[in-house]
């Protein structure tokens, strides 16, 4: 079964050669406008339509926690770090509370990281907690609308359900507090208890700088037609296979570990952001969340996202065409991975290929320092923007209570 399977991908190989080398003499550095309100909406300039009061916490709920673990500048979930620190000079601040349109409260949820590197969600919902009991005490405007008004940035593998684990996010669910807000977060999947309507989904942090530094030049040939790296197994958390990832990545290995079109691999090496410039489809599969920076990394370095994460939904859809620049595989069908592949016709490869190369398109996924224009921070701004005016129905009766301060595991309820 092994030598039909490799003669198989071995014909496949010879049959889509000819196909990679004319991709290799067609590609150039034309790129293609996102047409339609998809395309106004990446490049709206967000200052003039909203104001941010920001609330000024003590430290202990963000700075101090930094100061404690310098690694979270540069963690996945960073973003709730950059989007404080970008508020603060931002255009769109307000000191005046009174004429603010959101709210926003910096607490740094995600930044409590083991030895390795691994966030720990556990004491994220007690600090939310704490937080919110500080700013409605000390503030009116939490009160009038209990928090409708405001957001938060939650980018945990499963946002305000503050756990990486997906039934015991599930068995949580959102923070009760957190209910009528806004949520800025990585976790999107439609249909989940982890995402409330009118959340906002973002990018992971992806480190602007870093990637700039391995960028090679533009009319490199894509010579790789499948590449990914990454775990396939999580033996430590699964050891008995099929729950990571809902057996999606297993699936990916098993079928194509000897495929000469798939560059495959756990190794991560040197040439990881090289490599993906020279590749044409980047594999971007669930992990134990549906997201990743893979998703990032292929935007930014113009190789073709392949996403493998039923229902999932992914940032600022509203101003991303991602059918237009991605491929998406129903995780049932990764076995047929070889054949989705090679059936897209090289000139749907090359629109892609123009689509990904537009400028904004890799701005509105990175969250550089210092901000600029059309960047993920704007994208955040302009949802928020485009959530406006609040409906006068957010706004609470005198005396009137809907939120329970009491709901929740009893561990979530103890002090912070």
């Amino acid at each position: 079964m092994r030598i039909g399977r490799w003669v198989f991908a071995v014909v496949l190989c010879i049959a889509f050669c000819s196909r990679i080398e004319a991709f290799k003499f067609h590609r150039t550095q034309q790129t293609e406008r996102i047409s339609g309100s998809a395309g106004d909406v990446l490049e709206d300039d967000p200052v003039g339509r909203l104001k941010v009061f920001v609330y000024e916490l003590p430290s202990k709920y963000n700075k101090k926690i930094l100061q404690k673990d310098p690694r979270c500048l540069t963690h996945m979930f960073a973003a709730e770090i950059f989007m404080h620190r970008f508020l603060l000079s931002s255009a769109v601040r307000t000191f005046n509370p009174e004429e603010a349109d959101w709210f926003y409260t910096p607490v740094y949820t995600t930044c409590d990281l083991t030895a390795n590197g691994l966030p720990l969600p556990f004491k994220s919902p007690r600090m939310m907690r704490s937080a919110i009991q500080l700013i409605s005490s000390n503030w009116p405007y939490w009160n009038r609308t209990e928090g409708a008004d405001h957001f938060f940035i939650a980018p945990h593998d499963f946002g305000a359900c503050f756990h990486y684990q997906e039934e015991k996010a599930i068995e949580g669910g959102i923070l009760p507090l957190l209910q009528r807000a806004t949520l800025v977060q990585t976790f999107g999947q439609r249909n989940h208890v982890c995402l409330n309507n009118g959340s906002i989904i973002i990018p992971p942090y992806a480190p602007p700088q870093k990637m700039q530094t391995h960028l090679i030049p533009p009319t490199t040939p894509r010579s790789i037609f499948v590449y990914f790296r990454g775990l396939f197994y999580d033996v430590g958390n699964d050891p008995e296979g099929g729950y990571y990832a809902r057996g999606a990545r297993a699936s990916v290995w098993e079928n194509f570990k000897d495929n000469p079109l798939f560059d495959i691999s756990t190794e991560h090496p040197t040439t990881y952001y090289e490599d993906m410039q020279r590749a044409i489809f980047c594999l971007c599969p669930l992990g134990w969340a549906p997201w990743s920076p893979r998703l990032v990394e292929a935007v930014v370095f113009g190789c073709i996202p392949v996403i493998i994460a039923d229902d999932i939904v992914l940032p600022f859809a509203d101003a991303i065409p991602w059918e237009d620049i991605g491929v998406f595989v129903a995780e049932k069908d990764v076995p047929k991975l070889d054949t989705i592949l090679t059936s897209i016709p090289i000139d749907e490869i090359l629109r892609k290929q123009r689509l990904l190369a537009n400028p904004s398109m890799k701005q509105a996924m990175l969250f550089p320092q210092p901000a600029q224009a059309r960047d993920a921070f704007h994208q955040i701004l302009n949802g928020l923007a485009r959530k406006l005016p609040h409906d006068k129905s957010v706004y609470l009766k005198p005396g009137e209570k809907i939120l329970n301060w009491t709901a929740g595991p009893a561990g979530d309820l103890k002090p912070w």
